[in-house]
Parts: structure tokens; C-alpha cells; sequence
């Protein structure tokens, strides 16, 4: 450690100054360098943002538990977390070095005994590492505990910040810290840590309600050294051989004829052939963008192995997956023995410690460009290495009748503006946005726990005042929903006008899920014999004798109980890929506007292998063909296509904001079709330009429109139902601006 350059160095407490140095630290990071000053006074809210492996987590404790060292009484760091495997994570990380100052450090979750949790509750002092769900349990079961579990409270963590910002679980923690603190009477320094944060200022708004300017902002510049994309583009032929082959290996041929019901596409055989040549031998990341083509590459990468009689290296990571196994997949990531890559979801693109890795593969546009930038986040973290990202998009062939999006070649489109955003270091800004009242009906019915009742004055203080969460609700509107959580039975009032739980709401809060704000599917457990090998979406039809993929391996369904939510499988030799519900995420209208730009440009990226530049070529043709320059509407004789070239939030808004003036319009991703009947493209423009006033905001939605989108919506009234989903999933300012540039003529 040369420390004679480093003035935070000896900001820190001589015991940790020590660490480092037998830890053979070279020098401090530039975040830690730049945070340690900030937060070691435990007296400002600070955020730091960095790039993956920037050392972040170290930012913030190796200054907060300097602080901790020169308290005369002990105290508490509160470190929250979005994954139990994150805080198993850190407990690994920080218990060497806090057993050598004589702190404890407790990590909280559901698979923690009793017996920690207990000594944690009477020493109250040192590092708590907890979820938000086990926090509000905590508040929910212990109310009047709370006062004293948290006195000693000296930070808030929390880690993966912009993984809660705009969620309904980012909104109940912003929800449970503030009533933390107004049940210990005095305001607790917050310290976000994050990799991905695309507007400093709404992120700092997140972290302190109403007082955002007053963040501190660490912002690390330093994202590595070298970064080498590749592109490749796969054509799906219009016809699909009725037997896919893999590779030309006779084992494998066998085994993709004993597949059962509709021909699978080629091109994910072709890809994992590449995968397979290009990344055994090293540890990388595979991301498919749903759990089914997780499953789908897992076993066509297995079959390689298998084939070429080589030890497996490919290693499945999703949510359905159990606990046991997910725990398999990591493992294989950090040992050092033998090379593993996994094939995962966003399950690992948080900042669980795997190891440095590779390369990073991304099959299909990635979900939005801050996820692609967390995911690439974790190759070339070896010093001298490259970070490296392998892109894979497939296309269907052109002919016949073909769609506007295969025209278009959308998919690699997508992914070409993508990655140019991410090179230019742009990714979408925090959706702050929202009134998230699904959340405040789990906070109210949680208040009302925590204290054992609460007069509607109180709630609104707690929950809706300036300063508070949930503070873009009127007292009208609050008024009107707890009325009507009375009529569904959640509260009671009784003579003093004091708000209980009804029957209802007694049983909801008594039940351990109440304590997630995000809704879960029931889902299926899938058992071979005495082993749960993970779960399956309810929604996922599953039937005797049906074979299926899961955990990269095919299994024969024995026997589905539907009562107990309990499907037996044996091994077999052939399945299909599960249809796990889920998808990619709402694309950023910036995303859109940058596709319209690669349409109408003449460039072609160098990173493109020949195929991929093919099509971001016949994609221009064709945009040049259907005369797309200079107008945002392709007439298709009986409808209409609308090409506003916006985000999915303002294109929904575009589709509600037709409909209430009467047309049939519907969502085509990513555009807005629309039925022309007896009105043309003017009268669309005329309806577009005429808008819609706030007050009849409202009336975009029919009785038909599902919009229960999050846990507690059923709870709602229909008019705050439907207030509550404007706010959330429509963009009205985008569009706004864009129709007042269209011409009528």
C-alpha cells in the first residue's frame, strides 16, 4: 500500500490500515479514495456509483466501520441487500477482517437459524447484513421492539441501488427506512452503492425522498482498460427441417430425433455449436434473455459435452432453479480447478462474487442497455485483461410474407444501438416515476401491524407527507382508499376511529409472503424422487408422461399433484424447454430513437461479423423501400403501422390515447397498429394531436383492461387502479412532444 500518496488512507482506523497492509493492497481504489472522507463522519447521505469491481462495497464499510471503531458505545451498520446470495456474499468478505477488530458481523435472511438471529436481537452492535423483506418482518412482528433493535443504527448500506429504484420493493425500502427512523426519532446516513446509475440526481432523489440535493455523489470514471465486441448474425431459415441437428455427431443426431412435437428452430443448435468451440477451456457468462432459452441453451451446450465425451462446463443459473442448485452453478464459477461457464437470467448479473471471467455472451438485444453494462461489468476484471462481449442475434429469413420486424431486422438493430449506446457510456436513467400503490397498501396494512393500530391521520403522516415515500398522494385519495380497504375487509375501525386489521387483513399479514412487496406466481415443485429440484410456474400446463428441460437435464413427468403443487420427474433422454413466464424488460425511448438513427445512416459498426452486417444493410434497404424517412406511419391498406420510434411506455400511451378517440389500436411491438375502417391516417394525427386532459386521464382504460399488474392492485379502487397504472407504464411527455411536430398534410 503506498499510503504516503493517499490522504483517505489515513482517514481509516490504524487496526484497518493494518488489514490493508497485510493484505498487500497496492492502493486504494479512486471510488474508496473519494468515499472514505464522505462517510466517515456518519453524518451525510452519499452515493457510489462505479463500475463493477471498483471496489465499491469496501467504499463504504472500511470507512463506516472506522467510524463504528471510535464510537465509545457500540454500534450498528445496517447493510440491505436484494439477494440472499449477495449477503452471503459479503458475510464471506467482511467476517475475516471484522473478526479482526472485534466486530460481529450477522447476516440475516430465511435460510439463517434462529439461534444467530437471537444473538444478534439481544447484542443489537456490529454489521447486520438483511433483505428488505426480513426487515419489514421485523417491523411487522417486533413493533414495539423496534425503537431499541435499531437504536444503534449508525448507516444504512444499501447495496445494488438502481436494482430498487422504480420497483415496488424499492418503494417499500424507502418505505421501511423512513419509518425506522421515525420510530428512533433521528435521521440515519444512507450510502447507496451501485454499478448502474444513468441520472445522478434521480437516483440521490430515491435515496432521500424530498431531499435529494443534499446527496453526496461519488462518481468513478475509471471503467478498465480494453473492450472487444463481436457480433454475429444467424438466419432462420422459413422452412425447419422436421430434425434438428446439433453438430455433426451421430450421438447427437439420435438424440434431437427423439425429440417430441413441433420442430425446434435451428439457429440455437448453431449458436451453441459456437458457444461451445469458443468458450470451453475458460469461465464466461451466458445470458439467454428468458429462463426457457436458459434451459434450451443449458441442455444443447450439455449434449456438445456429451457427445465429444468431455467433462461438462456449461452450468444453468435461474430463479426456478433450487437453492442447492444455483448453488452448484456458483461454485463451478469460483473453483479454480476446472473452467465452467453459466448459462443464467439476471440472477447473476447483480454482484454476487463469481470470479473474474472471460467473456460475457449476450443472445439476443439484452434487456436494456444498463443491464448489458452490468453483465460486461464482469469480464476483464484481471488486470491487463480484456472485457469481452459476444453478441448473437438471430433473424428469420426474408421471403414470403414476411413481418415488418423481419424487414426491419429489429432484433439486431436493437442490439447494434444497444451496444453503441453502452460504447458512448449512456444507459437508461432511474424510473422514478410512479404512485406504487400496491406497495402503500402493504405499508399501511404493515403500519397498522407494527404499532396495533393507527388512526388514518397517523398512516397519512407516516406514509404520504412531504418528505415521506408515497408523498405524490393526496389526503383525498388516501381517504378513498382506506375506505376501501374497509370494504375489502384489510381494516376495521373501531369506536375511537382507530384503523385494525379485518379478518382479511389479519390473515394476509399473519402469512410469511405478506413481507414481499413484489407478487410471486404460484408455481409447481418439481421433485425427483427425494430431491426438489426447483420450481415451475403455475401458469406452465404440465402433464403425465410430458418430457420437459430443466436444470440443463430432460426429465419424464410421473406424476402431477395438483393440490400439493408437486410434480415427480425421472430422468429421461429427451425433453423440451419449459415456457417459464417473464420476459425482456420496457425498452427506453433513447434505444428507439438510436434504431431509427442506424436505419437512416450509412455506417457499419466494425464489431459486425458479415451476416450481422447483412442484415443492419437489407435492414436499410428495406426501411428506404417502405419510405419510411420523414414519416412515422406505414399504410398497409386495411391498418395502419405507427413508427414513433419511442420507448413501450409512450407507445402504450399512444395505443390508449387511440382507442379513446375511438380507433382499434393495439401494441405491435415496437410499434402501434392500428384498424383504419372508414378514418385514415389524418384523423389519427387529428386524434394524436387532440390529446387527452389530465382530469380524464382515467378514461383511457376500459372495464376489459387488465391493468392488476403488481400484488395488492386487486385491493385498489377501480379510479386509483387506474390513476396508479397512467403513472407507471405511460409516457405522456414523450409522446406529447412527438405528436406536436407531426404535420397533417
Amino acid at each position: 500500500m503506498t499510503s504516503h500518496s493517499s490522504n483517505s488512507f489515513f482517514l481509516l482506523d490504524e487496526r484497518i490500515q493494518r488489514f490493508l497492509w497485510q493484505e498487500q493492497w497496492e492502493a486504494l481504489r479512486e471510488a474508496q479514495e473519494a468515499a472514505i472522507p464522505l462517510i466517515v463522519g456518519a453524518d451525510q447521505d452519499v452515493i457510489v456509483a462505479a463500475a463493477t469491481a471498483a471496489g465499491k462495497t469496501e467504499a463504504a464499510f472500511l470507512p463506516a466501520l472506522t467510524h463504528l471503531l471510535q464510537q465509545e458505545t457500540p454500534s450498528l451498520i445496517v447493510y440491505i441487500s436484494p439477494l440472499k446470495a449477495l449477503i452471503n456474499d459479503q458475510f464471506g468478505r467482511l467476517e475475516r477482517l471484522c473478526e479482526q477488530l472485534g466486530i460481529p458481523v450477522w447476516p440475516w435472511h430465511g435460510d439463517i437459524a434462529t439461534s444467530i438471529k437471537a444473538k444478534f436481537t439481544s447484542q443489537r452492535q456490529g454489521v447486520l447484513l438483511i433483505t428488505p423483506e426480513s426487515l419489514e418482518a421485523q417491523l411487522c412482528n417486533r413493533g414495539s421492539a423496534v425503537p431499541a433493535l435499531f437504536a444503534r443504527t449508525t448507516y444504512f448500506v444499501i447495496d445494488e441501488l438502481h436494482a430498487f429504484i422504480g420497483s415496488e420493493r424499492g418503494k417499500q425500502l424507502q418505505s421501511l427506512l423512513h419509518r425506522i427512523e421515525i420510530a428512533i426519532k433521528r435521521t440515519v446516513p444512507r450510502v447507496g452503492l451501485s454499478a448502474t446509475l444513468g441520472d445522478m440526481s434521480l437516483a440521490a432523489e430515491f435515496l432521500r425522498p424530498g431531499r435529494g440535493n443534499s446527496v453526496a455523489m461519488v462518481v468513478s470514471k475509471s471503467e478498465g482498460g480494453e473492450l472487444r465486441i463481436l457480433l454475429k448474425g444467424y438466419e432462420e431459415p422459413l422452412v425447419i427441417p422436421a430434425r434438428p441437428a446439433l453438430v455433426d455427431d451421430t450421438e447427437v443426431k439420435e438424440a434431437a430425433d427423439e425429440y417430441e412435437g413441433p420442430p425446434e428452430p435451428q439457429m440455437p443448435a448453431t449458436i451453441a455449436a459456437h458457444l461451445f468451440q469458443h468458450l470451453r477451456g475458460s469461465n464466461n457468462l451466458i445470458f439467454p434473455n428468458s429462463r426457457r432459452e436458459v434451459e434450451r441453451y443449458t441442455y444443447l451446450l450439455n449434449q456438445l459435452c456429451d457427445a465429444q465425451r468431455v467433462p461438462n462446463e456449461f452450468w444453468p443459473h435461474h430463479g426456478s432453479l433450487s437453492k442447492e442448485l444455483r448453488l452448484e452453478t456458483e461454485a463451478a464459477l469460483k473453483q479454480k480447478e476446472m473452467p465452467a461457464s453459466a448459462i443464467c437470467t439476471n440472477t447473476l448479473e447483480l454482484g454476487i462474487d463469481i470470479g473474474a471471467v472471460k467473456s460475457v455472451a449476450q443472445i439476443g438485444p439484452p434487456p436494456s442497455v444498463a443491464s448489458l453494462r452490468q453483465r460486461l461489468g464482469r469480464s476483464g476484471r484481471r488486470k491487463g485483461e480484456p472485457a469481452i462481449l459476444r453478441g448473437y442475434s438471430i433473424e428469420n429469413e426474408l421471403g414470403g410474407k414476411s413481418s415488418l420486424a423481419t424487414d426491419l431486422r429489429l432484433n439486431t438493430v436493437q442490439a447494434i444501438a444497444m451496444i453503441s449506446l453502452l460504447i458512448e457510456g449512456w444507459f437508461e436513467p432511474p424510473a422514478v416515476h410512479g404512485m406504487h400503490l400496491s406497495t402503500l397498501i402493504q405499508q399501511v396494512l404493515s403500519v397498522v401491524a407494527q404499532y396495533g393500530g393507527a388512526t388514518i391521520g397517523q398512516l397519512y403522516g407516516c406514509l404520504c407527507a412531504l418528505g415521506c415515500p408515497f408523498n405524490g398522494i393526496s389526503k383525498d385519495e388516501f381517504v378513498t382508499l382506506i375506505r376501501h380497504l374497509g370494504q375489502e375487509d384489510l381494516l376495521v375501525q373501531d369506536s375511537s376511529g382507530l384503523l385494525l386489521h379485518g379478518q382479511l387483513g389479519e390473515k394476509f399479514v399473519n402469512h410469511y409472503s405478506f413481507f414481499a412487496a413484489f407478487s410471486t406466481e404460484e408455481e409447481f415443485r418439481i421433485v425427483c424422487g427425494n430431491r426438489t429440484l426447483g420450481t415451475l410456474p403455475i401458469s406452465q400446463m404440465l402433464t403425465e408422461n410430458q418430457r420437459i428441460l430443466f436444470g440443463g437435464r430432460t426429465w419424464l413427468v410421473k406424476e402431477v399433484h395438483e393440490e400439493e403443487k408437486v410434480v415427480v420427474v425421472e430422468k429421461t433422454r429427451r425433453g423440451v424447454a419449459p415456457a417459464f413466464a417473464g420476459g425482456a424488460g420496457r425498452t427506453h425511448s433513447k434505444v428507439r430513437q438510436r434504431m431509427r438513427e442506424l436505419l437512416e445512416g450509412g455506417d457499419t459498426p466494425a464489431y459486425l461479423d458479415s451476416t450481422a452486417a447483412r442484415f443492419l444493410s437489407e435492414a436499410r434497404h428495406s426501411y428506404e423501400r417502405l419510405g419510411l424517412h420523414g414519416t412515422s406511419f406505414l399504410d398497409l391498406g386495411s391498418s395502419v403501422v405507427i413508427l414513433p420510434w419511442l420507448g413501450d411506455d409512450a407507445n402504450e400511451f399512444i395505443a390508449c390515447l387511440l382507442r379513446y378517440h375511438g380507433f382499434e389500436a393495439m401494441l405491435a411491438d415496437p410499434f402501434v397498429e392500428v384498424q383504419k375502417g372508414r378514418r385514415g391516417i389524418v384523423e389519427m394525427i387529428q386524434a394524436l394531436k387532440q390529446g387527452i386532459s389530465p382530469e380524464r386521464l382515467t378514461d383511457l382504460f376500459s372495464e376489459k383492461d387488465n391493468l392488476q399488474r403488481e400484488k395488492w392492485d386487486w385491493a385498489l379502487p377501480d379510479t386509483l387502479l387506474r390513476k396508479g397504472y397512467a403513472s407507471q407504464y405511460l409516457d405522456i411527455d414523450s409522446v406529447t412532444l412527438w405528436t406536436s411536430a407531426l404535420s397533417l398534410k
